[in-house]
């Protein structure tokens, strides 16, 4: 079920984050997510649009396996436990960020082959590269736009 963020998601909300981001992001120094992990924490969590994906809504016995923030239009990326992934969790948060945001647009690192196939079979596009300052590792700008929104309004 996905549902609104709350504030007592946040340790399996950082266990997601941690486990995915360390499957995608091998080249990430330790270094590099701890301090993003405080950067969730302290800075992003509290300005972003959260959604989650629970495995029993708030039942007894469920629990977060995947999340998508939004500040405005950009995803501030999506996390899906590795266990959980490849059953369409992504697609389903994408979907419901999509029913208040028709544009989306986020970032990914080059290297992150995984998000980076994921996206592009969504419809995400490219529209930019640059390096990461933190990291020194390029990073893909993409973007989403349906098509519906590339006509002309009375074409629609």
């Amino acid at each position: 079920m996905i549902r609104a963020y709350i504030d007592d998601d946040l340790d399996e909300l950082l266990g997601v984050w941690y486990s995915a981001s360390v499957s995608a992001h091998s080249f990430l120094t330790e270094e590099f997510l701890a301090t993003e992990r405080r950067q969730i924490v302290e800075r992003w969590l509290p300005i972003s649009e959260t959604i989650v994906y629970d495995t029993g809504g708030r039942t007894p016995g469920g629990r977060v396996v995947g999340f998508l923030p939004l500040i405005g239009t950009e995803v501030g990326g999506i996390c899906v436990d590795p266990n959980y992934q490849r059953r369409g969790i992504s697609r389903a948060l994408l979907d419901a960020a999509r029913v208040t945001h028709p544009v989306l647009e986020l970032s990914v690192f080059e290297a992150n082959a995984i998000g980076r196939r994921f996206y592009e079979t969504y419809g995400f596009e490219p529209v930019d590269r640059r390096i990461n300052e933190e990291t020194g590792h390029p990073e893909l700008r993409l973007r989403f736009e349906p098509d519906d929104l590339n006509r002309p309004a009375a074409d629609r």
